[in-house]
């Protein structure tokens, strides 16, 4: 396959690109349990065949970006299993590969769509936990505890070919930090996106400004955004945001339910008054407020997917 321009080259060229929604979701709808401390990434060990049949079906509905099941993916977490790290870091690759493959599958059909993106998924430290604390930042780990337990993941990504890394659900500053000094190292684009408290603020109290403004100073750095946030909370956190970078902007929050960490459910409860009535209905507002990569997290799917890349197309 001819080489592909890189992410930052597209948006700086001024488009804007659909990226995928949740993977869980739909390995579910396919019979997946995942109720797991290892989430989607058990699927790895399992029946990677799905995986690649989710990142198609993405793909077919219009995403030009397939996010890698190595979210949860980690030498840690495959330790509880018996594997040795490079039985773990082979199964990271492999995640990259079945989203190659993919791709490959769907440009054979529809070679117009190109370029499409491989990121390499890389949760936090706290999705290690799976204890919610994604969602709080309350973990306390040394900048060189950070390194050491996201470098050998991160070169694994990198080494298998992915296109960018999406350093993403981040709740802690501290984190942010070591992720950008390791991708910098690695020298491979990437995009930072974050959980929060509130529209203002990251999941560990830092301002959104001042992670805008740390991650503004890395030219690696493609987009900075948000993930895994209630609709109603994108258009004043992508605010926040634009105050301390000029980057591109990156939004893919959930379907509109609302999560329990501590019981890992869904609350179908009415959505706030001021978020979108549905996923693509805020592509518009979060376009004019600077977002050129958008699609969905938890709880969306390819038909989702499909109506926002139709908004980014028109």
């Amino acid at each position: 396959m001819p080489a592909i321009p890189t992410l930052s080259a597209l948006l700086d060229a001024g488009e804007s690109l659909t990226s995928d929604g949740a993977l869980a979701t739909e390995l579910e709808v396919r019979g997946c349990n995942l109720d797991d401390p290892l989430w989607s990434a058990k699927v790895l060990l399992e029946q990677p065949g799905l995986i690649r049949d989710v990142h198609r079906d993405y793909f077919a509905a219009g995403a030009r970006i397939a996010t890698t099941a190595s979210y949860q993916a980690t030498p840690q977490g495959f330790a509880g299993r018996g594997m040795t790290e490079q039985e773990a870091l082979d199964l990271v690759a492999l995640s990259v590969q079945l989203a190659g493959e993919a791709r490959r599958d769907h440009l054979a059909h529809h070679p117009e769509a190109g370029p499409l993106f491989i990121a390499g998924s890389v949760g936090p430290y706290g999705a290690y936990l799976a204890d919610g604390s994604e969602y709080r930042g309350d973990y306390a780990l040394t900048p060189a505890e950070f390194r050491t337990f996201h470098r050998p993941r991160l070169e694994a990504l990198a080494d298998a070919g992915a296109d960018v890394l999406a350093c993403e659900t981040l709740p802690s500053f501290a984190e942010a930090q070591a992720l950008a000094e390791l991708t910098r190292d690695l020298g491979v684009e990437s995009w930072f996106s974050f959980s929060l408290r509130d529209a203002g603020h990251i999941s560990d109290g830092t301002p959104l400004a001042a992670v805008a403004e740390l991650l503004n100073a890395e030219s690696h750095v493609a987009a900075v955004g948000v993930n895994c946030v209630p609709l109603a909370l994108v258009a004043p956190a992508l605010t926040s945001l634009r105050g301390g970078t000029g980057k591109p902007l990156v939004a893919y929050p959930n379907s509109g339910e609302t999560y329990d960490p501590g019981t890992k459910t869904w609350d179908a409860a009415p959505a706030a008054a001021t978020a979108p009535a549905a996923l693509a209905d805020g592509v518009p507002a979060w376009q004019a407020l600077g977002a050129r990569i958008i699609g969905g997290c938890c709880r969306t799917t390819p038909t989702d997917i499909s109506a926002v890349a139709g908004h980014i197309h028109r």
